[in-house]
């Protein structure tokens, strides 16, 4: 649960930026997206695995694009 510490005279428009900013930097979107569906672990793995060699790849300059 996010709490947002709002002094009495603040802006309702700045409480809700303030939401907005805690609630993008604590991921729930993501996790809830992810929960959705399960993967299994050998998928996660392959993924990430596929990501890293892309990374790799884009560091070394291997990679066009």
């Amino acid at each position: 649960m996010l709490i947002i510490d709002s002094k009495d005279c603040e802006n309702i428009d700045k409480a809700l930026k303030k939401y907005k900013k805690k609630f993008e930097k604590a991921r729930i979107l993501l996790q809830l997206r992810s929960r959705q569906s399960f993967t299994k672990p050998s998928v996660k793995r392959r993924n990430e695995v596929l990501k890293a060699v892309y990374k790799q790849q884009l560091s070394t300059g291997k990679f066009d694009a």
